[in-house]
Formats: C-alpha cells, structure tokens, sequence
C-alpha cells in the first residue's frame, strides 16, 4: 500500500530512487525497500515524503488503486473526474465529491468564473455567507468614526 504509493508518486513526479532518496536523507536502497514494502518509512520520512509529493499523510498511507494514486492532486486540491454538462447546462457532482464536503440535494451551491483561467469554482452557499460576513465585519470594524 504505502510503498506502491510511493513509488507511483515518485514515477508521476519524474524522479529515480537516488533523486528520492537525496531528497529524503536516505540511500537509494531505503527507497527500493520502502517500495518494496520490506521496510516502512518512520513518522518523519512518511512527512518528508508526503510534503515531497505534495499529498497528506493519509493520502501517502492510504490503501489506493494505481489510478488512484495517479489522479492525487496537490494537498489539499482534488481531482474527482470529468462531469458532461447537460443541455441545460446541468452537471451532476461526483458522488466522491458530495461525501467528502457534505453536499446533499437541496443544497444551495455559489458558481463563481474566472475570465483569465476560463475556470469555474463552485462552493457552498452557507460556507460563501459566512466567508462574506466576516469580510464585511472586518472591514466595518476597521473604518474609523466620522
């Protein structure tokens, strides 16, 4: 599990054993054995190697399919899969995607573009409010009396 992972990563960033392990503090064969599963890395190297690859701890232990590794984006980012927008301009969330941020149906969700990236985020309406609201005490909290 964690040394396939391992190694998925370090071909998916394009690096050798020797690449990895200068990187790590180890010897080439300490990587070999990790992904072998003959050895494991300690707390520190497992952090090391996760901050490496750009993925949390438990992405880096997880038990994932090679395609699962493969599709890791950066921490904290998520890749779910394509979605096909309907005629009516509707697409339907990965199943993946609604468990993990808790959207169920009758769910408000804000869409919001951007021109440059030609991109388009969605997010929760509530959480969107929340955000707004603090942005907007901020600010009134910072102007001075007239």
């Amino acid at each position: 599990m964690i040394g396939m992972n391992i190694r998925v990563l370090r071909k998916k960033h394009k690096m050798s054993q020797e690449m990895l392990a200068e990187k790590v503090n180890v010897s080439r064969q300490t990587v070999a054995k990790w992904e072998s599963e003959e050895a494991l890395p300690d707390i520190h190297k497992g952090k090391m190697l996760a901050d490496i690859f750009q993925v949390t701890l438990d992405q880096l232990s997880d038990d994932m399919s090679i395609e699962d590794v493969k599709q890791l984006g950066p921490k904290g980012r998520q890749f779910f899969g394509v979605v096909k927008v309907g005629e009516r301009g509707q697409i339907v969330i990965p199943k993946q995607a609604r468990e993990m941020y808790q959207i169920h149906a009758g769910d408000k969700l804000v869409v919001l573009g951007d021109d440059a990236a030609k991109g388009l985020a969605i997010l929760k309406s509530d959480r969107f409010l929340e955000f707004a609201d603090m942005i907007r005490n901020a600010e009134s909290a910072g102007e001075e009396p007239e």
